[in-house]
């Protein structure tokens, strides 16, 4: 018989076609998914070193979180039934208050959050000490992708967090060099632009023309809010899709976060350049509207979802599942009488497939097949408020919780086992995220 280093056995599997298949077994060697077949012709075939009883739960690939703010976990609850400007109010003073041992607790604790909903991989939208935050994801084992939040102008930002064009590229090439590849390829590097608003026309371009170099991406904020379009309506008498595709920034490697005030025009042209639009429906749907995603769909575009950190809600990315699918039945099911706008099967496809694309992983992960990256959680679905169930593909996205996720696998490693995060010591990492978080909050806002 053959050996793998591990087999998930007796569990139901999520198809490529969003199918859930019963009695299966999963094969993993290295990090690669080697087999998945029925639980007879896997174990007749092979061994594993390591068992993972699968009885009863739904294997599926892990959750992607596709905007995320590490360096705001400690600001949970500071930015819900707030007036704006929440940005210039709470968000500029909060981070500016951060040290790097703040960022390094802020990211064990949005690691262990994160592990324990089933997210197995994250693009982070930048902060002003993400460096810091680095070794930390790296600890946790999960799939990262980092970014500095880099602005060169803006009236509401202080001079702490603003630098001049070459300053800001030369920082992110360094942390580039130090940690991208890192984890066995695990994390990689991002440009981060905060938005349109903060960054000039020079440095959107010089960051797009260097992320090409390098083969990475570029993570912005986009289309989020009416001063974002009207801002560039009256400086550069375009919307904010065409005024990036004029700097020859969009493409496959560009997370647009948020994108939910886009025109017709602004979708077809999102969707012709393969740019990776991600929702964030908890955030969105408190200030800025409903996003488009049905329209995103049809035309074509990649889209996923991101949680927008955790400071006006948690990481849970199946909650973002739930509000999105409720948002789009009553911006599209009431007006235009159509309740299957927006089915469950495409919104599992936005957190997997979705979220792999933006990760710029589209080939080798987001779907549950041999030679595909093994970043795998299991749902246990053996519990009274998910089974039984006459289509679990519903019941997933309509019932089930990121506390519902009973093991994650990334990389082909465990890194949860029955609800217990193995990578971290949870009640320490709590402990001291309290200490710094009491100290942020001090000194931002005393």
């Amino acid at each position: 018989m053959k050996k793998l280093d591990m087999i998930i056995k007796r569990c139901s599997v999520l198809s490529p076609h969003m199918e859930v298949v019963k009695d299966q077994s999963i094969g993993i060697q290295g990090n690669r998914i080697v087999i998945i077949d029925s639980e007879h012709e896997v174990e007749t075939q092979y061994t594993a070193t390591e068992m993972v009883d699968g009885y009863g739960k739904i294997a599926m690939p892990g959750l992607t979180d596709g905007h995320m703010h590490t360096c705001q976990h400690f600001l949970r609850g500071g930015t819900a039934d707030e007036y704006p400007m929440v940005w210039s109010r709470i968000l500029v003073p909060f981070e500016s208050a951060l040290d790097e041992d703040d960022v390094y607790a802020s990211a064990r604790l949005c690691a262990t959050e994160m592990i324990k909903h089933g997210t197995t991989s994250f693009a982070e939208s930048g902060g002003p000490l993400i460096h810091a935050a680095a070794p930390a994801y790296l600890e946790s084992g999960m799939r990262g992708r980092l970014a500095y939040s880099i602005m060169d102008q803006g009236a509401a930002i202080p001079d702490s967090m603003k630098d001049s064009i070459e300053n800001l590229i030369e920082k992110t090439e360094k942390l580039y060099q130090e940690y991208h590849g890192s984890g066995n390829d695990r994390i990689k590097v991002f440009f981060g632009l905060r938005q349109i608003l903060t960054c000039s026309s020079e440095l959107i371009k010089l960051s797009g023309e260097r992320a090409r170099a390098l083969d990475t991406g570029v993570h912005i904020h986009l289309e989020e809010h009416r001063d974002e379009v009207k801002f560039c309506l009256q400086n550069f008498q375009m919307r904010p899709v065409d005024y990036l595709e004029s700097l020859d920034l969009l493409g496959p490697n560009l997370i647009a976060a948020h994108s939910v005030l886009m025109t017709d025009h602004e979708i077809k042209k999102v969707a012709e350049k393969r740019v990776n639009a991600i929702h964030c429906p908890r955030s969105n749907l408190s200030s800025h509207g409903f996003p488009r995603t049905p329209t995103l769909l049809e035309a074509g575009a990649s889209v996923g979802l991101g949680t927008d950190g955790a400071a006006g809600s948690n990481m849970d990315v199946f909650q973002e599942m739930k509000i999105i699918r409720s948002a789009i039945r009553a911006a599209y099911g009431i007006p235009l009488f159509d309740p299957v706008a927006l089915p469950a099967r495409e919104i599992l496809r936005m957190v997997t497939q979705g979220g792999a694309n933006a990760m710029m992983l589209g080939d080798s992960a987001g779907v549950l097949a041999p030679g595909k990256l093994a970043d795998i959680i299991l749902l246990n679905v053996d519990q009274s408020h998910l089974s039984p169930s006459l289509n679990y593909i519903n019941t997933i996205v309509d019932c089930a919780n990121g506390t519902d996720v009973s093991d994650s696998i990334i990389d082909g490693k465990l890194v949860m086992k029955n609800r217990e995060v193995l990578v971290f010591d949870e009640e320490e990492v709590k402990a001291e995220a309290r200490k710094h978080a009491e100290k942020v909050w001090k000194k931002a806002f005393a």
